[in-house]
């Protein structure tokens, strides 16, 4: 990011937080202080970088839900360490509710607030709109990860004094979000002032470019109901293609940070993959293979082998032939194996031998956050034509997808393929019809890496990448992957009756192995 970037984000972030702490006045005596006399930007910035997974400074939900717990589910990673508990399906309830905890006191609170005060201000209409899109894209991911979730009610308890929010259907939710992500694209108006610049991180307040970010987000959503509701997934769909999705890397919500240890607006997986966590993990045997065993490019980017991993200037080995993944489920190396060792013949051994995330793409402090790609959406868009759903070829649809998947890597990342290796490879491995939903998937698994919350919604939903569960002693999904995460345990006594009647609605209750509505059989 430019020095000039990296200024402002300092100042809106302590900005922010100082707004934040006079909004109970504000909202207690409106007569106070006007909404034209604080620039409401502060907010919409904190809430762009808190969604980006390091609320705290310390990557504190990237870590526990976004790592620790999905990668590791969706077998991107490994771990030997007690504390990853998604490697061996354990049970940790604050580390399942981290993201809820963090974001709806900060991110769901600041863009409420912003929308409240923008909302009827002529002078402020794009931002207004623009907020209504990330607030969809928000919980979004919310109810992805939780199903049933305060919506209609988050976010206003300085608004209007709601302390226990209710929690709405996801059904209902995503029906909301699909007509707010419309309302919004539709309301933009290029015409109209820029009022939050720089501001925006992710398009410096581009209406255009939000559009796009709609219109896909809104394909993402679409998408996710095709078990559930195949009729309204493939109108919403053809909606968000008539409207305009992302066509090439430069639509990209993607987010940049800064190498800067001493600010909270680093990369929250680096800052857990590169400092804080270093030897916690290492890349997930299934993943390794599976690059591997297809050739692909992107391997010798996403992967190194470290000397030693906690040094942060080792880059490590990127050679693809030397990349080694992990298996998931065992115990330390030095308290012996939890499983039969025919399942990793070279285990137990060096630890380092096993290949960490690419130190020189992801696993950096300043590596981009990924919120939504051409590469997933092109993806996407190939599974609906697969379906029948838009019109178009599906083969077609799925090359640009990849090419567009790979070449990212060094269009945004630093360093990839070259178009004509991500060619190469295209023509020796085209797409196959009959194999057609497990390929497009299988990629979005590949394309998605690092966005692990993302991952394993897209694996409920499609059931590819087929991954083998692991079996571990004291697991509480009897050897299944998990389905969902937990609410926090805090909401049965400070939110006792909307708690109640959500977990009452969950088959099974309030579980790991619980389907949110969407994830059907």
């Amino acid at each position: 990011m430019r020095a000039s970037h990296i200024l402002l984000l300092i100042v809106l972030l302590s900005a922010g937080a100082a707004c934040r702490k006079g909004f109970v006045g504000i909202n207690t005596d409106p007569n106070l202080i006007t909404g034209s006399q604080i620039n409401f930007n502060y907010l919409f910035t904190n809430a762009e970088l808190i969604t980006s997974g390091n609320s705290e400074g310390n990557g504190y939900e990237d870590w526990r839900n976004n790592l620790i717990y999905s990668s590791c589910m969706i077998q991107h990673l490994s771990s030997t360490v007690s504390y990853w508990d998604g490697d061996k399906y354990l049970f940790n309830g604050t580390y399942n509710s981290a993201y809820w905890d963090e974001n709806y006191p900060n991110s769901v609170a600041y863009i409420t607030e912003v929308m409240h005060h923008a909302q009827g201000d002529s002078t402020l209409s794009n931002l207004y709109q623009e907020c209504r899109i990330f607030r969809a894209f928000m919980f979004q991911r919310m109810t992805d990860m939780y199903g049933d979730c305060p919506y209609s009610q988050a976010g206003l308890g300085y608004i209007s004094g709601i302390k226990a929010p209710r929690y709405d259907r996801q059904q209902d939710i995503y029906m909301d979000i699909l007509h707010e992500l419309e309302g919004a694209a539709e309301a933009l108006d290029p015409a109209k002032a820029n009022t939050i610049g720089a501001a925006d991180l992710l398009y410096n307040g581009t209406p255009q470019a939000w559009r796009k970010f709609a219109y896909s987000e809104m394909l993402r959503i679409a998408m996710r109901m095709s078990k559930v509701d195949p009729t309204a997934a493939a109108q919403w769909t053809q909606t968000a293609v008539s409207g305009g999705v992302f066509l090439d890397n430069s639509d990209n919500a993607v987010l940049g940070h800064q190498n800067l240890a001493t600010t909270p607006v680093v990369n929250g997986s680096g800052l857990i993959l590169l400092g804080n966590d270093p030897n916690g993990y290492r890349l997930n045997m299934t993943f390794v293979n599976y690059l591997r065993s297809t050739q692909d490019p992107r391997l010798p980017y996403l992967a190194t082998v470290c000397a030693n991993p906690a040094l942060a200037a080792d880059k490590g080995d990127t050679v693809a032939v030397h990349q080694l993944g992990q298996p998931g489920g065992y115990d330390p190396p030095d308290n012996g194996g939890a499983y039969d060792l025919t399942f990793a013949p070279n285990w137990p051994g060096d630890q380092n031998k096993y290949s960490v995330v690419n130190r020189y793409t992801y696993a950096r402090l300043d590596a981009p956050t990924f919120f939504l790609t051409a590469g997933e959406t092109g993806l996407l868009l190939a599974e609906a034509a697969q379906r029948g759903w838009i019109s178009g070829d599906p083969a077609a649809y799925y090359r640009a997808a990849v090419q567009q998947a790979m070449s990212q890597l060094s269009e945004q990342t630093g360093a990839g393929p070259t178009d004509a290796v991500i060619n190469a490879w295209l023509a020796d491995h085209p797409y196959d019809p009959a194999k057609g939903l497990q390929q497009i998937n299988e990629q979005y698994w590949i394309a998605a890496f690092m966005d692990e919350n993302e991952c394993f919604a897209n694996w409920r939903r499609s059931g590819y990448p087929t991954l083998i569960p692991v079996n571990y002693p004291g697991n509480v999904t009897g050897g299944t992957i998990p389905r969902r995460f937990t609410y926090p345990q805090s909401e049965a006594s400070s939110n006792p009756a909307n708690y109640n009647e959500a977990v009452g609605r969950l088959p099974g209750g309030d579980k790991m192995t619980s389907r949110v509505w969407w994830d059907v059989r």
